[in-house]
């Protein structure tokens, strides 16, 4: 049987449409040999490895409006609108635990994808270990610039990974995962425009012109890829799983019951693709 691979876009909080999906797929027993998480792809994604259905909803409507978790004083006295000692270190270790045993021990493979503001290409991390350095890896890969501070770790300096690689379904398949399910946070026949942003992009990271080269160029090297999907898609290489209409959430929300909206949004999906997801991948 080929390498069954699950491949996870980011979005901010559109990925607990994804959440949503994958406790579904979790409660079914379904386990792919790998998994590649993009921003929210790799932050929620990473309770797929640890084996906890339902964390990353409980937590983000619990601290929702928190100004401990996010929020515009975060991002003014920190440099991150998501608090990165607290949403990534102490709300795993004090307030949801995040189960590292579990996580170190599910034999599935687990990459994180970052953006190297240095070069502007993508950082591709295999994590293993469930450690502080793991966390903060997974708190670059989903480091939205203008929302966070670049992220200085092992050498690199990262930021968001959907800059480098917004839908890593090619990268996989190049290191040998031919059977992937691909799970998208916008609806079928979106199209993504230019960053209306880049001018403070520009200022912002100004010291890293293959960043902004990057993100000035992010919009087509997307829709490339959405390209690239549904020729693997047409082909049988991959099943995708869209919303079926634009996710009612922006990137942040201080909204518990949007969320949840979000999030049982997503279980919907799941429960109407689960089997169709089994058979997938039982597929040779």
């Amino acid at each position: 049987m080929s390498k069954r691979g699950l491949v996870l876009e980011g979005g901010a909080l559109r990925g607990l449409f994804t959440a949503g999906i994958i406790d579904v797929m979790m409660e079914h027993d379904v386990w792919p040999d790998a998994l590649i998480g993009v921003s929210a792809g790799a932050a929620f994604g990473c309770n797929y490895k640890s084996r906890q259905p339902g964390r990353a909803i409980r937590y983000n409507t619990r601290f929702a409006s928190d100004p401990r978790y996010s929020g515009l004083r975060s991002l003014l006295l920190s440099g991150d609108y998501f608090n990165a000692h607290f949403a990534y270190h102490v709300v795993p270790k004090q307030y949801d635990v995040f189960d590292d045993e579990a996580f170190e021990q599910n034999p599935m493979t687990f990459i994180a994808v970052c953006t190297d503001v240095e070069t502007g290409q993508p950082v591709y991390k295999q994590l293993e270990r469930s450690d502080e350095t793991t966390y903060d890896w997974i708190r670059a890969s989903a480091s939205m610039p203008l929302a966070s501070r670049i992220v200085e770790l092992e050498g690199y300096k990262l930021l968001d990974g959907g800059v480098g690689d917004s839908i890593p379904l090619e990268y996989f398949e190049q290191i040998g995962y031919r059977h992937n399910v691909v799970i998208l946070t916008q609806p079928d026949g979106y199209r993504k425009s230019h960053n209306r942003l880049m001018p403070l992009m520009r200022l912002a990271l100004h010291k890293y012109p293959k960043m902004i080269e990057a993100l000035d160029h992010r919009h087509e090297k997307y829709n490339s890829q959405l390209d690239y999907v549904r020729e693997a898609e047409r082909e049988g290489r991959c099943l995708v799983i869209r919303p079926d209409a634009p996710i009612p959430i922006g990137h942040v929300s201080h909204d518990a019951a949007k969320m949840r909206l979000v999030y049982d949004i997503g279980r919907q999906s799941g429960l109407r693709h689960i089997n169709k997801i089994k058979e997938f991948y039982q597929c040779e």
